[in-house]
């Protein structure tokens, strides 16, 4: 995520020689990508430099171990944004020192411009620092900003996770295609359309899910006839209520692991 996020700001702009990265194992394509544009790699935090804005980026296993090493970076003109699932402010707070801080939660679709992230910044961020952060979240989507920390388990549960879900999906139509006689690769070519297709319709429509899910079921059709089954005692939606609740409970327990 940390390097989808990187290369969306330096593909809209950002100079090079304002990022820095601090990565004691950066991959072969990171140092390339590196040099290439102009971004300087350490493998550990100078107390020389001071962030303006710390974007945290790491797995959240590993943030306890990370956070005290990046410390040197934070002095109080700094903003920190942590992309970590499960990771809370108080944590970040204790173990940065920080006090200006932004917990957001992005998704995959983030790597091609098309994501959205949900994002809740503490009092200290001032219009200054979530401008700013805004601007370079934006690159990769939509920016929703909350005002209470505790929607971002739910957030993490609908958009953090729901690629996944979609992605699922499109596996889901080609195995039942796959069963009603077509083809496998082409059950499989078929399904990955629909779904992308149906995506950026619904991206460039101004109607909501629901006007275009009517507008393509003609009365006693085919797509009627499948929808009965889908939508038949809510089922579809149950499944999908505990799905988005086991998610949100999972990262609730992260949470509270840390």
């Amino acid at each position: 995520m940390g390097g989808a996020m990187l290369r969306g700001w330096v593909a809209a702009g950002l100079s090079g020689a304002d990022i820095r990265i601090v990565d004691p194992n950066p991959s072969p394509e990171m140092l390339a990508y590196s040099e290439a544009s102009g971004i300087q790699i350490d493998a550990a935090a100078s107390s020389d430099v001071k962030a303006g804005i710390l974007f945290v980026a790491v797995k959240p296993q590993a943030m306890a171990a990370v956070l005290p090493t990046l410390r040197p970076l934070v002095d109080a003109q700094t903003v920190v944004v942590s992309v970590a699932a499960g990771t809370t402010i108080d944590t970040l707070r204790d173990g940065l020192g920080a006090e200006a801080i932004v917990r957001a939660m992005p998704n995959t679709p983030a790597m091609v411009g098309r994501g959205i992230t949900a994002a809740v910044p503490t009092h200290a961020v001032d219009d200054r620092q979530k401008s700013a952060v805004d601007a370079l979240l934006a690159v990769s989507g939509p920016v929703e900003w909350l005002e209470d920390e505790a929607l971002i388990d739910a957030v993490t549960a609908v958009s953090g996770s729901g690629p996944a879900y979609a992605f699922y999906l499109v596996e889901c139509m080609a195995e039942a295609g796959r069963k009603a006689g077509l083809p496998e690769d082409l059950a499989m070519r078929l399904a990955r359309a629909t779904v992308s297709g149906a995506g950026e319709l619904m991206h460039r429509s101004p109607d909501d899910a629901g006007t275009l899910r009517k507008n393509v079921t003609s009365p006693n059709g085919t797509t009627a006839a499948a929808l009965s089954v889908l939508m038949e005692d809510g089922a579809m939606q149950a499944l999908f209520d505990r799905a988005v609740a086991a998610a949100k409970s999972r990262s609730e327990e992260l949470s509270k692991s840390e």
